[in-house]
């Protein structure tokens, strides 16, 4: 009687799963598939190409790009003429690329790398301080700033726009590309701040202080016990807050769209996903490989670092 009450249960929390797991694959695959067809095969409905395109990912990633437009007599002539300098032939190669047709994802690409790592650095970096010292010192409004560090979530994004982008304005900060980057960097560092405070100061609680105490008897300073006990026992929390610092930065659109309006050579990648939509360029098969694309660095960190990062999410949210 148990085993029959059992059956049913298994199948239908199974089924569940495979639910659950199917609404959360299928749009990536339903862009994989798109980006891999042609544009004469997109009415098919199957998930498989009739036929596999790599040419959107080769013009994103600049691959075979350079002689696409060349005409067959010049190539010729490159491939009959030995004596040609690596300038010379450079020089006739730059006279026929067609640069109005290519889009730079391999700069926005660069440009949100860039920015994403450093912001979840910086973040990873003050949050170990900052929340070893909500867990082991005791001073004078302690608890009054670690109740109010997630404070600044009790406001949408779009309140803070206004007041942030006139503070960075008025400090001559969007004058210049360089100044508009940092401002940028230092709201993103804001917005992961407050949470990577709380989930590792939950964390270095679990972190028994005895191990501590024993090292400082042995002579350890406080930052070397940090240094040499509190963070390589930490590294799943610190992965943790790491990628989850990442991917908002990466995947930030609303003040890097306002913020980074007038510089165009520092486009993130969501704001150039954006304006590869709204070109010339807009191709369905070139919007998804782009979307893919963009998927992947968070996916390979995923995939990457599967392990520390299950271990970081439990124990990150028990309190000592």
């Amino acid at each position: 009687m148990v085993t029959s009450n059992r059956i049913p249960k298994r199948i239908g929390f199974y089924a569940l799963v495979i639910f659950i797991v199917f609404f959360a694959v299928f749009p990536f695959v339903q862009m994989l598939s798109m980006s891999l067809k042609y544009q004469w095969d997109w009415g098919n409905p199957s998930l498989i190409p009739t036929q596999i395109n790599l040419e959107a990912y080769k013009e994103l990633l600049n691959i075979g790009q350079e002689e696409k437009n060349i005409p067959e007599s010049i190539r010729e002539l490159l491939d009959t003429t030995p004596d040609l300098t690596r300038d010379q032939r450079k020089a006739i190669v730059d006279k026929y690329k067609d640069s109005g047709n290519v889009f730079p994802f391999l700069k926005y690409f660069r440009n949100s790398l860039f920015l994403s790592l450093t912001a979840a650095f910086l973040s990873v970096s003050l949050s170990i301080f900052g929340a070893y010292s909500f867990s082991r010192l005791k001073y004078i409004g302690r608890s009054s700033i670690q109740r109010g560090v997630l404070f600044v979530y009790m406001f949408g994004g779009i309140l803070l726009l206004i007041p942030l982008y006139t503070m960075a304005s008025n400090l001559g900060l969007l004058a210049t590309e360089a100044g508009t980057f940092f401002a940028l960097l230092i709201i993103y560092l804001v917005q992961t701040l407050p949470v990577s405070l709380y989930m590792l100061g939950n964390f270095f609680r679990t972190i028994p202080f005895s191990i501590e105490e024993a090292a400082m008897i042995e002579g350890a300073s406080r930052l070397g016990t940090i240094v040499r006990i509190v963070i390589p026992l930490s590294i799943s929390a610190i992965v943790t807050v790491f990628i989850y610092s990442f991917m908002i930065a990466w995947n930030e659109y609303l003040f890097a769209a306002v913020f980074l309006k007038g510089y165009t050579d520092i486009y993130t990648l969501p704001l150039g996903l954006r304006q590869l939509y709204v070109s010339k360029n807009a191709i369905w098969d070139r919007i998804m490989a782009a979307s893919m694309l963009t998927a992947m660095p968070v996916i390979a960190l995923f995939m990457t670092i599967q392990k520390n990062l299950v271990g970081g999410l439990s124990a990150g949210g028990v309190k000592g």
